[in-house]
């Protein structure tokens, strides 16, 4: 089962998708404006994939 929420993007403030898929324990948020991107585990929490323009990587 998949279910689909409309959400502000975290990155830019603009419409963006959460797409919650039950089968494989996975969310995917995404903005088609500023090409946002995370797909997470709903399990661990784990951040598998993530693509975010405009937000620096952290160093460590």
């Amino acid at each position: 089962m998949q279910l689909r929420q409309k959400i502000h993007c975290p990155n830019c403030g603009s419409a963006a998708e959460r797409h919650y898929i039950d089968d494989s324990h996975i969310t995917r948020t995404q903005c088609p404006s500023c090409d946002y991107l995370m797909i997470s585990c709903t399990r661990s929490g784990r951040v598998i994939e993530a693509y975010a323009p405009g937000i620096a990587a952290a160093r460590r």
